[in-house]
Order: structure tokens, then C-alpha cells, then sequence
């Protein structure tokens, strides 16, 4: 399978985690799918390439938000 065609099946993909470590996974993936994408970009410079890139961090950075919780609030 092509590392495009990966990026859009997991950019598709339903995001329900039972586990903290099924997060992290999910964040590494979409690290790895990411700098695969970037990879391309390189070498073809598609602006579509880097739209798949903008809206797989989006995703990224919101799993990555989960993960970190919610700040303690001072007393």
C-alpha cells in the first residue's frame, strides 16, 4: 500500500481510543505517515501532498491534546 493511500485511510478512519496507549500508537502513526507524505513532497512539490500533511497534524495535534489532559488549576 502507498504511503498516501495509507495517510488518507487513517485520515478516515474513526478515532475512538479505550486506551491511553492506543493514543499513543495513533499519534506515532500519524508522525510516521506525516513524515512519509513529507518525503513526497520533496520530490513532486503537489500542493495537494501539502494539504494531506496540514490535516493529518490537525489530527495529530488533537490526539496529542488528549493525551496531555487537562492542566491543574491553582488553589
Amino acid at each position: 500500500m502507498d504511503i498516501i493511500e495509507k495517510a488518507v485511510e487513517f485520515e478516515n478512519r474513526k478515532f475512538k481510543f479505550k486506551t491511553t496507549s492506543d493514543r499513543i500508537l495513533a499519534a506515532r502513526e500519524a508522525k510516521d505517515l506525516i513524515l512519509g507524505v513529507n518525503e513526497v513532497y520533496k520530490q513532486k512539490k503537489d500542493a495537494k501532498l501539502m494539504e494531506l500533511m496540514k490535516r493529518l497534524t490537525v489530527i495529530k495535534q488533537k490526539i496529542e491534546k488528549r493525551l496531555k489532559g487537562r492542566p491543574l488549576t491553582a488553589a
